[in-house]
């Protein structure tokens, strides 16, 4: 059973503004310095894959959770604004302006190995 199109439109809303919330408050709580690896960013983006992983198991794979509802609000929504590939980016090529070449590539493998790896976990 599919939910009315502005039900969806709210949830995802509604989700992607606590999801957005949660990655602000990690990062006024764990402020990363100018400089060095982005260590919350990076535990934002593999948490929050952690997390989709987990959503898409209970919904698709094994149809735990049925309700519309929950995957527009969850998935798009919540995990949406939580995780941040547009910070990511910024994060690298701040790197690689300060010539911190080492700190960005493995930046960027970490993050790629670490966040595919705890989808599939």
């Amino acid at each position: 059973p599919s939910a009315p199109q502005g039900r969806v439109l709210a949830a995802v809303a509604a989700g992607g503004a606590l999801g957005a919330l949660a990655r602000y408050g990690a990062l006024v709580l764990w402020p990363t310095p100018g400089h060095g690896f982005p260590w919350t960013v990076f535990a934002v983006n593999v948490t929050g894959c952690a997390l989709i992983g987990v959503l898409m198991v209970l919904t698709v794979e094994r149809g735990r959770i049925t309700r519309p509802l929950v995957r527009p609000f969850f998935g798009v929504g919540v995990l949406g604004g939580y995780t941040t590939f547009s910070t990511y980016a910024a994060d690298v090529s701040g790197l690689l302006v300060r010539q911190e070449i080492a700190v960005a590539m493995a930046y960027t493998v970490a993050t790629a190995a670490a966040a595919l790896g705890s989808v599939w976990a």
